[in-house]
């Protein structure tokens, strides 16, 4: 079994975990205080986290959202459509987790299935993907006219590394539930997926809505590089806080609340 499961290749790792973390913990204190400013201005934030099977878009989502309010960064992963999403508009399943004032909403995948995954492993017809590529960027200026701030990221790994997150899911029983056939099929199909991200970002790099690519190949890297990016795309200050100083319990009605709870059922302190 894997100690870390964060573990890069060596030759290619490039901070020491305890520098990796120091810069994740003020990073992410950085996180806490955009999180204040979008509460305090009642921002509308939208970030989509796309890329490669096994290129680090979890892990990256959790350093984001690890020490936030997850009230304020919202988690979207939407699972495959049911037969009733299927029917409707292609974009109709992802508008209302579309975020309120005060909300940043994660994509854990997102409206861009359609340019990748659908048409590689033919979940969609050739014309449903050219109307898709066609449309989506009228969507997304519709989208950032409205007042969303949308940011777009494409995770990038390389062949070898991919190969090699791939091998370490077969052998941690730890990870083995991130391996599915469809993934295994993206493996397979490398070139295909390929094709399919240059002519997404062909067709949807649009000014409204750039995409940013993140090269993954060494996780922690990736992650930092990731955030600072994010941080840097919407300006915020640090909101005022009120200081807060706790109030004396109150005495009145004291009585020995632990001897009440004696004879009730309590989990077993094995550690």
């Amino acid at each position: 079994m894997a100690k870390d499961k964060d573990k890069d290749s060596k030759d290619e790792r490039s901070l020491k975990r305890k520098e990796y973390e120091k810069e994740l913990r003020r990073l992410q204190a950085e996180l806490c205080k955009l999180q204040d400013w979008v509460k305090y201005k009642g921002l509308r934030v939208m970030v989509v986290f796309e890329g490669r099977d096994a290129a680090g878009k979890g892990g990256t989502i959790r350093a984001i959202t690890e020490r936030v309010s997850p009230r304020v960064f919202r988690l979207v992963a939407l699972p495959a459509p049911s037969d009733r999403e299927k029917s409707q508009m292609y974009l109709q399943r992802y508008v209302p987790h579309f975020p309120a004032a005060g909300e940043i909403v994660i994509w854990d995948r997102s409206w861009y299935n359609r340019a990748g995954v659908e048409h590689v492993m033919g979940f969609c017809s050739d014309e449903q993907y050219k109307r898709f590529l066609d449309l989506c960027p009228e969507f997304e200026k519709y989208v950032v006219d409205a007042g969303i701030i949308l940011i777009k990221y494409w995770m990038d790994v390389g062949q070898k590394e991919q190969e090699r997150r791939f091998e370490a899911r077969i052998t941690d029983p730890l990870r083995q539930w991130k391996l599915s056939p469809m993934d295994t099929e993206s493996f397979r199909l490398w070139y295909e997926y390929s094709r399919a991200r240059d002519t997404m970002l062909e067709a949807t790099d649009s000014k409204h809505a750039p995409w940013y690519i993140v090269r993954s190949d060494v996780k922690r890297d990736a992650r930092l590089n990731c955030i600072s990016h994010f941080l840097s795309m919407i300006p915020y200050k640090a909101v005022p806080r009120e200081k807060i100083k706790l109030p004396k319990r109150k005495e009145k009605d004291r009585y020995d609340d632990e001897a009440s709870l004696k004879g009730r059922r309590f989990v077993p302190e094995k550690y």
